[in-house]
């Protein structure tokens, strides 16, 4: 199974955090949010990862260069000179076919794929979109009015609505619908629909942050730390420096980053594919 990892988002809304670094490597736990990401796809059997990168994305080649990461999964690298959107993005990749899963690179979530790709073979659907419940707090009174009359007053409301949760699966064919150069997700949607193309709406209630907002970020990071399990980690307890010493000097001298391409002592993880003029692995 093959999957899409989009990470070449600026991160504005993420600042000071993504100043320096890409918005997939900003760390939730003891990892990247990008590598919950590529573990969770893992345990979904998920053995071949494309991810779109721009931004620093420099940096998240030389991380997952020496991450843990199986030799059995192969990382490819596509590199956008120029924006193509979230959608677009997909023209960069060669060989796309049959069903896969594409999805942002700043989502942190319990959600199971199978089941999504099953829910999307049942529907016979040319694309699917992961939805989650959320809730708008509408801080002000709302008014309703008739013909230049009060008819109703709501302090306050909570409005509920169905969102994207930046997860998708696709089917060869909705390839076909993309336009030449940039398309974001919701044109691409919008280009199926008119030509009657099947788009199928997946309700999910797993575990969800879009961590591209500061408050988001920090709701996930606290979720993280108070059920470290959900996320296939575990429980971290403080180890007494006395018996852990840190090198430093050491560790500054010794790496710990690799260059691109080629993994720490004791892995081996594949990356490959840079395109764009980039570093090639």
């Amino acid at each position: 199974m093959r999957a899409v990892i989009l990470a070449g988002g600026m991160g504005t809304r993420l600042r000071p955090y993504t100043t320096v670094i890409p918005k997939p490597l900003v760390p939730i736990g003891d990892r990247p949010v990008l590598e919950h990401i590529i573990r969770s796809q893992m345990k979904a059997g998920i053995d071949q990862i494309d991810l779109c990168v721009s931004h620093l994305g420099e940096l998240i080649l030389v991380y997952l260069a020496s991450a843990d990461i199986p030799p059995s999964v192969r990382l490819n690298f596509h590199w956008e000179d120029e924006p193509l959107g979230t959608a677009g993005a997909l023209a960069t990749i060669p060989d796309l076919e049959g069903t896969f899963i594409v999805m942002n690179g700043d989502v942190l979530t319990t959600i199971d794929y199978r089941e999504l790709i099953d829910f999307h073979h049942e529907q016979e659907a040319a694309l699917t979109v992961a939805m989650h419940g959320h809730r708008v707090n509408i801080d002000l009174g709302v008014i309703e009015t008739d013909d230049g009359f009060v008819r109703n007053y709501i302090e306050k409301p909570a409005l509920r609505y169905q969102v994207s949760m930046g997860i998708y699966v696709y089917d060869e064919r909705a390839l076909r619908h993309l336009p030449d150069g940039p398309c974001q997700f919701p044109e691409l949607v919008l280009r199926l629909l008119a030509a009657d193309e099947r788009v199928a709406a997946y309700q999910c209630d797993a575990d969800w942050y879009d961590i591209g907002t500061v408050g988001e970020y920090e709701r996930a990071s606290a979720d993280v730390e108070r059920f470290p399990e959900k996320y296939g980690m575990e429980p971290s307890l403080p180890s007494p420096p006395e018996l852990y010493p840190v090198d430093t000097q050491s560790d500054l001298d010794g790496g710990g980053l690799h260059p691109a391409g080629h993994a720490a002592a004791g892995g081996a993880n594949p990356v490959a594919t840079a395109r764009g003029g980039r570093p090639s692995s």
